[in-house]
């Protein structure tokens, strides 16, 4: 490994490449605090202080930071970008807490075995860390997340017709526990199981290569019965999606089992190979949607619980339970974060809080609801069925005035309300070519500025869509 400090010189030299291709606006908002942890084996790793920071980073310049870190930083063929904590700096798909339901200490300490035999079933791998507090029996079920749940369940069995599984979900709804529990059924059962971040694949690949090994690493990974992978999302490079592809291909076509967790639906992955969007689509796809009331109030129950087996003094009302559960609405890790402010005021008052007490004590975790994330699919069939033609008309190569409108304006929606690119959405309407997408919504934008009908028009179909 080599000490990030001996090369002053090159980093100095990089970020000011950095900044002179991206711009000083660009480059002050997102790469001030980016830092290289070290160099090892001829990867570089780079760090950011936030999630969201490498997230964005990820989606929108890490080609661009790739590319300029192997030209100015000597004898590197790889970077991995990953959040730092204050001491040091891991990867951060790995260090990601749990999701739903964190157990109590009696059910931690009961899930202690299976680490020590997937460790031991995976010794030829460099593996992802389990945790062993995300089991099935941990995991809080209802109605937004019990179709994954079960279908999680089938696959740890055995290898199923749900083949490849695909679990995606946002941050914080328990994508991770989930896969991470079917690791540890899976291999409590004794079936061989290796559960990897996609960084860790990454890693794993490229120090393969690099030590010549990689026979042996393709090997490994095939002599599997079960193949997890999260953070999908996160998967870079030609030479290695390659690999990844025919790794699953290879396992599939086997009758082996794989399972993979990410943040968006398989055709959203504008990242990804075509061939390897194609077969993960093929299998079974599961959301795990919004936290629904009756989960909601389950998490913070269960947190409480857990809260009391190492401070039994921590009492909180019923009535301050429920306003927890009614007032934060995103996510698992958020009311993680309730209970632990709650528990401090407690701790520091030395009584039981009011509401008002502490509804000021989670005031920072309180936001306004999230907004619907919107897939060009539902802008499509909307759109189809208000102007009274179909999908596929919209998809088709039909020029014709009652076509053309239609089409012209779910593009122009699905520029302005998915985070999607000209290219992708061009894809996702039949084929097209981005510049048709751009003519689309230049077009529909000057009709708009002139057309008070169809801006009321266009109003609706947004309500619609976000409601």
């Amino acid at each position: 490994m080599t000490d990030a400090n001996a090369y002053g010189e090159e980093v100095t030299k990089f970020c000011a490449v950095l900044r002179a291709e991206l711009g000083d606006a660009i480059y002050s908002s997102w790469f001030t605090r980016l830092e290289l942890d070290r160099i090892t084996e001829g990867c570089a790793y780079l760090s950011v202080p936030t999630k969201f920071l490498k997230s964005w980073i990820h989606a929108h310049y890490y080609d661009k930071l790739r590319a300029i870190a192997l030209a100015q930083l000597p004898d590197i063929s790889e970077i991995f970008l990953s959040v730092r904590t204050s001491t040091f700096s891991v990867v951060s798909a790995e260090a990601e807490p749990a999701a739903l339901a964190r157990g109590a200490g009696a059910q931690a300490a009961a899930a202690g075995a299976p680490r020590e035999i997937y460790k031991e079933a995976n010794a030829g791998v460099e593996t992802s860390t389990l945790d062993t507090r995300m089991t099935f029996a941990t995991f809080l079920v209802s109605k937004s997340n019990q179709l994954a749940f079960s279908a999680a369940q089938e696959v740890s069995r055995s290898s199923s017709i749900y083949n490849p599984f695909y679990i995606h979900a946002g941050v914080g709804l328990g994508k991770t526990h989930l896969v991470q529990a079917i690791a540890q059924a899976a291999t409590s059962a004794g079936r061989k199981a290796l559960y990897l971040t996609a960084e860790k694949f990454m890693y794993s690949f490229v120090s393969a290569l690099k030590s010549q090994n990689s026979l042996s690493f393709k090997e490994s990974l095939r002599g599997i019965d079960i193949l997890i992978i999260d953070d999908v999302q996160f998967l870079q490079g030609k030479a290695i999606q390659q690999e990844f592809c025919h790794t699953i291909n290879s396992l599939i076509d086997n009758g082996r089992q794989v399972v993979i967790a990410c943040d968006r639906t398989p055709n959203e992955l504008d990242n990804l190979d075509e061939r390897i969007r194609s077969r993960l689509a093929g299998g079974l796809c599961v959301e795990i949607h919004p936290l629904d009331d009756e989960l909601r109030l389950k998490i913070v129950e269960a947190r409480i619980a857990a809260t009391k087996i190492v401070q039994p003094a921590f009492d909180v009302s019923p009535a301050v339970v429920v306003m927890v559960a009614n007032l934060i609405r995103t996510n698992g890790r958020d009311l993680d974060g309730a209970v632990n402010r709650l528990l401090a005021h407690t701790t520091l008052v030395g009584a039981v809080l009011s509401i008002e007490q502490a509804e000021n004590a989670i005031r920072d975790l309180i936001r306004h609801r999230e907004a619907k994330r919107i897939k060009i699919e539902d802008i499509q069939k909307l759109v189809a069925t208000h102007f009274n033609v179909s999908r596929a008309d919209i998809l088709s190569s039909r020029r014709t005035a009652n076509v053309v409108k239609p089409r012209q304006i779910a593009m122009y929606l699905a520029k302005i309300l998915t985070p999607r690119s000209l290219p992708e959405i061009g894809r996702r309407f039949g084929g097209r070519d981005h510049t048709t997408v751009l003519h689309a919504v230049r077009k529909i934008d000057a009709l708009v500025a002139k057309d008070n009908a169809l801006k009321r028009e266009l109003d609706l179909l947004k309500q619609l869509l976000e409601d």
